[in-house]
């Protein structure tokens, strides 16, 4: 199987966007590492003023998270998945949120530059055809010295964390997967986290890309050398 890309990763998305939440929930730590990661962004006096923008905010996971830590911040979520976009609208938010249904690369044409205080990314980078071209058009979209949070999984280089990852795979994910009807997915979701950067690999991807105080961040529970936040700055010339 090769990865799933573009509209096609869209469309496995959109069938799966009956069933994410329930089976992400009952993940260990899901929603509390989120948390920590957009705690991570540092946003001053919750967020007051501020602007974030939350890629790939599928269902609005991470957007809940972002409130959890910039209560009065104004956010708005983009997802190229028309099925969980419309499941994180349905929800119930707060005035200041909104969602924009766009793939990243088409956001340069339709969100001015220098326009965000932050942007906070969950689980998207693995996921681009390209995400060197994605990390630039997200420098371009912040605001001078704007901050940049990555929740992202990214094994830390070590035999065991690989082992780990595709234990719970073959064992929890994917036969959940298949129940739910989105096998291909959660294929997809194994595949895409083997082949991506480590976590020290995606750290020098963010430095080339111009961003600076790049830092790398373990979480918590089974995830620890698997997923990891990235936190930076965009540097001069965003």
């Amino acid at each position: 199987m090769t990865l799933l890309r573009d509209d096609e990763l869209s469309a496995a998305f959109d069938h799966g966007s009956a069933a994410y939440d329930r089976l992400f929930a009952a993940s260990p730590g899901y929603h509390a590492h989120l948390r920590r990661s957009a705690r991570r962004l540092g946003l001053p006096d919750g967020g007051r003023g501020l602007r974030v923008l939350d890629l790939g905010c599928g269902t609005g996971a991470s957007t809940a998270a972002l409130l959890a830590a910039a209560p009065y911040a104004r956010i708005t979520g983009v997802d190229a998945s028309a099925g969980m976009l419309d499941r994180a609208a349905a929800k119930n938010w707060p005035e200041g949120v909104d969602f924009v249904h766009a793939p990243v690369e088409e956001l340069a044409g339709r969100l001015r530059p220098g326009s965000f205080d932050a942007v906070f990314a969950g689980y998207l980078f693995r996921n681009l055809a390209d995400p060197d071209k994605a990390l630039d058009l997200v420098r371009g979209l912040l605001a001078p010295d704007g901050r940049l949070a990555v929740h992202e999984y990214t094994l830390g280089g070590s035999p065991v964390h690989r082992a780990v990852w595709n234990t719970v795979c073959a064992t929890v994910i994917q036969p959940a997967g298949r129940l739910t009807g989105d096998a291909e997915l959660y294929r997809h979701l194994r595949r895409s986290v083997v082949e991506f950067d480590t976590a020290s690999a995606f750290a020098r991807r963010l430095r080339r890309a111009g961003f600076t105080d790049v830092r790398v961040l373990p979480l918590p529970g089974w995830q620890t050398g698997i997923t990891h936040t990235f936190t930076g700055r965009a540097g001069e010339g965003a």
